[in-house]
């Protein structure tokens, strides 16, 4: 089954449920990159008036992770993943409607690749970047993902 936006929003709301009522939503997913975004609300803001950091780790995360399991999906293997670490930077409030974009989806099908090739766990460093409507950026987040291969 191929996964698409649609599907993926869905899943978020039965599985994700947190990511789901704060309004995180994929937009776009294809072979190098996926887009999520997430609108300003009072359920998903701080005291600040902007928007709530873990709401924008959840949107940056699933963007990158979408991708992942895209790609082991593609490979046909049974690999496991698993965020091993990550890290952001905050640089404007985060107000209206905000989008998440990773275009790595080249570096997955590397470690991937490695991964199968080797029987090695892999680690793969992921970026998303959040733009307001502006296209100034709010926030960048970076993952790193584990991948291995399931005997």
């Amino acid at each position: 089954m191929k996964i698409t936006p649609s599907k993926l929003n869905k899943y978020l709301m039965f599985k994700l449920p947190a990511a789901y009522f704060t309004g995180v939503r994929t937009q776009e997913l294809n072979n190098n990159s996926c887009v999520v975004t997430v609108k300003h609300r009072w359920v998903n803001q701080n005291p600040f008036k902007s928007m709530f950091w873990a709401v924008q780790g959840m949107a940056a995360e699933l963007t990158t992770g979408a991708l992942v399991m895209q790609k082991i999906r593609e490979s046909g293997k049974k690999i496991s993943m698993l965020v091993a670490s990550n890290n952001a930077s905050f640089t404007k409030k985060a107000t209206g409607r905000i989008t998440f974009k990773c275009v790595e989806g080249e570096k997955i099908n590397d470690a991937i690749s490695k991964a199968i090739e080797t029987g090695e766990g892999q680690t793969v460093w992921l970026n998303a970047n959040g733009v307001n409507a502006d296209g100034v950026e709010v926030s960048s987040f970076n993952f790193e993902w584990t991948l291995k291969v399931k005997s």
